[in-house]
């Protein structure tokens, strides 16, 4: 049973992860972060053990703002369900890693709106 919950979790989009995110906010005060460290934590030894198969998940890497500042800020805090002030500081210190380990598609999604608003990203 947990196994499949775990299973399930991992296979999330980036969209139902912001949505449990805020339910888990506001129903049971667990805030966000403490997520993002559990999967950082459980990526990292997933790819110890995947280093070998084909590379089927991706990092976003903002690598440069473009001419809209705000909208680039905009949008990180709408992908990576961060606070403004959080948001900022990732688009402050570029180049930074936005989000880590998301499909092939879904980075290709994002690639697109990051480009759109004339920003630069690289997928990792």
């Amino acid at each position: 049973m947990i196994e499949k919950l775990a299973e399930q979790l991992v296979n999330l989009t980036i969209k139902q992860v912001n949505e449990l995110t805020e339910i888990l906010k506001k129903k049971y005060g667990i805030e966000p972060q403490v997520f993002q460290k559990l999967q950082t934590n459980s990526n990292n030894k997933n790819k110890d053990n995947n280093e070998n198969e084909e590379k089927s998940t991706f990092n976003i890497v903002l690598k440069s703002i473009g001419s809209s500042k705000l909208s680039v800020v905009k949008l990180v805090k709408e992908i990576t369900g961060k606070g403004l002030k959080e948001a900022k500081d990732l688009v402050d210190n570029i180049p930074n890693t936005i989000i880590e380990s998301i499909s092939k598609k879904e980075a290709d999604i994002l690639k697109e709106k990051f480009e759109n608003i004339g920003a630069q990203i690289e997928l990792k």
